[in-house]
């Protein structure tokens, strides 16, 4: 996707009721996220992967070991915190050894602050939110091998 792509949609969006929007094209990924704090319009995150991560054999295999996790996803939106406060130690790390009912993180959901609990027991092996980032229902936040 070039700048000028980009900026058309930007545009489009100006005069639109669209809060937000998603796009994954030929392995590019954009959020265009309407706010209000550094403008009308903010470009949230725009990823774009390196070109071994987009080869056939990587991808399968990446594919391949995501399909052999379970996937941990958020039930609320909210701010991802990975400790109950800024000075204590993050609940997990990649390779921490948990079991079913244990905490993993906190959902903060309009200053509630919401501990979201391992459905299995095993290994967690991918962190996939940064903490202190925004949420979505459904979004996944751990990967953990399943024991």
């Amino acid at each position: 996707m070039e700048l000028e792509e980009i900026k058309e949609l930007i545009s489009f969006l100006k005069d639109t009721d669209v809060t937000e929007l998603n796009i994954e094209k030929e392995g590019f990924r954009i959020r265009i996220k309407r706010g209000y704090i550094y403008g009308p319009l903010e470009i949230a995150k725009t990823i774009k992967p390196s070109e071994e991560i987009m080869k056939p054999s990587y991808a399968m295999e990446l594919q391949k070991e995501e399909e052999t996790l379970h996937t941990v996803t958020s039930p609320l939106v909210g701010t991802f915190y990975r400790s109950p406060s800024p000075d204590a130690p993050p609940f997990v790390e990649i390779g921490t050894r948990v079991e079913k009912g244990q905490v993993l993180c906190i959902i903060e959901a309009m200053k509630i602050m919401n501990e979201i609990e391992s459905d299995v027991s095993g290994v967690v092996k991918k962190i996939l939110v940064e903490n202190g980032q925004p949420v979505e229902y459904g979004e996944p936040l751990f990967l953990i091998e399943v024991d």
